[in-house]
């Protein structure tokens, strides 16, 4: 007999997207100008970032994903010296007040089985646009996963919202429609004032893993729309990441 296929989820993405640069060299001395090291380049590797991780991440899961971001580039450039992976220096360009905002009435939901915000409050997904996604998804009956970094949250309405513990404690307000879920770096996740713990790992790089903590909890939420062992999923997706170098997307091997 045949076995079912599981059923492959159209996800929209919504948010802010960035390229990560890593310039990898060597250093041997210290600059004659000041007390710091001298990079010699040797290559560089560029990552998709932020709302593109999440989505890249989705991909990996199994999801048709669709993207809006902003146009205008961003970019995290991380300074690293190739022998010992140390970063060295991390320098941010083009999101000083240079990203526009999303057009509201741009953004579609029908086609989607979910739609995830990744708002790092770069400027794209505005307050007005924020209150709009959630009505569509309201009125569509569909999942709202959102992570921002906004400190007022009342724009996000009947959805999930992931954010981290340090980010928990400067919340301004919050939309009581909404749930909260709080990472806890290596003690878990709080939801509904339980926590879902995650097992001890050595912890080599968190960049990115808050992007696959998302994109794991909403996919596997969309499976089981069991909130508990979505939790328990993106724990071990994120458990996988923070143990990879750099910005990391989840590969089949790593969800064998």
């Amino acid at each position: 007999m045949d076995t079912p296929q599981p059923k492959q989820f159209r996800i929209l993405v919504i948010g802010d997207a960035c390229t990560d640069r890593y310039y990898y060299g060597s250093v041997t001395r210290l600059s004659p100008e000041a007390p710091v090291p001298v990079l010699k380049h040797l290559y560089t590797e560029e990552r998709l970032g932020m709302c593109l991780n999440v989505g890249a991440n989705l991909e990996a899961l199994g999801a048709v994903v669709g993207v809006l971001k902003n146009d205008e580039m961003i970019y995290k450039d991380r300074f690293v010296d190739a022998k010992t992976k140390q970063h060295l220096l991390r320098a941010d360009f083009g999101e000083s007040g240079t990203v526009q905002p999303i057009d509201p009435l741009k953004v579609d939901v029908s086609d989607y089985d979910a739609v995830v915000v990744s708002d790092y409050d770069k400027g794209f997904v505005s307050r007005a646009a924020a209150n709009s996604i959630t009505i569509k998804c309201h009125d569509a009956d569909i999942p709202l996963f959102v992570d921002s970094k906004k400190k007022n949250l009342e724009c996000y309405g009947h959805c999930f919202i992931k954010i981290n513990e340090k980010e928990s404690a400067e919340i301004q307000s919050l939309n009581d429609t909404a749930k909260l879920i709080v990472t806890l770096g290596g003690r878990g996740v709080e939801y509904e004032g339980v926590v879902y713990p995650t097992q001890e790992c050595e912890v080599f790089d968190v960049s990115g893993a808050g992007d696959t903590f998302l994109a794991a909890m909403a996919h596997k939420y969309l499976e089981t729309k069991k909130m508990p062992t979505s939790l328990k999923f993106a724990n071990e997706c994120a458990r996988i990441v923070v143990q990879k170098f750099g910005t990391y997307c989840l590969k089949p091997e790593d969800l064998i």
